[in-house]
């Protein structure tokens, strides 16, 4: 179980993320929704090594983390995809790939072979490309790429911030339907994501980030049916949420067809 205790942190002299408390066990996803600058990503950062923490404690199956580097992190298995995808436009889908084994697998030609067809079993668009540049793909085979380098670590924890950025609706729920698989796998997902809407329709538990702070946290569906988070976050009118059953179950029928086998 990956554990976020009292944490507070930020860049500067200020700080960005004020006393945050959460949790996501094995086989769960967490969705951080909040928007644009509410501090999802500060914490993303800050679970992955990437922000030092100031305050609190970033635990993994109870063992305290917060104190590593990323690398040992990342041995540990904690793996962050980041936002904006970042895969090197120059190098090939293999020696993208290659790059996220590198501190897991170390130098082992033969155990990241193995392990570049194991992950691509999910990703056939990325099999069949291997030996082409990572800049030839769109942006949602890009992001699969970036999923993909995520999971060449063989990680516990997966870190998702804003994989939905940039892509069409088309793309967007094909990326939702892949990560609400992973979680078959085992993994605990943390996700960042401003889409909320399917964020919360996937998320076995949710956490609504404002100004640095958890103001509201629940089950997604809790937090799906409530109408004053359908109001602020969803992008939708007063009257969505349970106060207005035949509007919420318009919502969910419609979040149903989108990602099929969500209750």
């Amino acid at each position: 179980m990956l554990e976020v205790i009292g944490l507070s942190t930020g860049y500067g002299t200020g700080d960005v993320i004020h006393d945050m408390s959460l949790s996501v066990a094995p086989g769960q996803i967490l969705a951080l929704v909040g928007a644009n600058g509410a501090g999802k990503s500060t914490l993303v950062g800050a679970i992955s090594g990437l922000v030092a923490v100031r305050v609190g404690e970033v635990k993994l199956d109870g063992e305290p983390i917060h104190r590593l580097s990323a690398a040992e992190r990342v041995r540990k298995g904690v793996a962050h995809v980041p936002e904006g995808r970042q895969v090197f436009a120059g190098l090939t889908l293999a020696e993208n790939l290659r790059l996220g084994a590198y501190v897991a697998e170390g130098s082992a030609n033969d155990r990241i072979d193995a392990r570049m067809r194991e992950v691509c079993a999910r990703f056939p668009v990325l099999l069949e490309r291997l030996d082409q540049p990572a800049g030839n793909l769109s942006g949602g085979q890009q992001q699969m790429l970036a999923i993909a380098r995520g999971l060449m670590s063989r990680p516990r924890v997966l870190l998702l911030d804003e994989p939905s950025l940039g892509l069409s609706p088309i793309l967007v729920a094909e990326i939702f339907r892949l990560i609400a698989s992973l979680k078959e796998q085992g993994l605990a997902i943390v996700l960042s994501e401003q889409n909320a809407r399917l964020s919360l329709a996937i998320a076995d538990h949710a956490a609504v980030v404002e100004n640095g702070h958890i103001v509201v946290s629940g089950t997604g569906a809790e937090l799906l049916a409530r109408s004053d988070i359908a109001e602020r976050y969803l992008g939708v009118g007063k009257g969505v949420g349970v106060a207005d059953a035949p509007r919420h179950e318009a919502l969910v029928a419609r979040l149903k067809q989108i990602l099929p086998g969500r209750a």
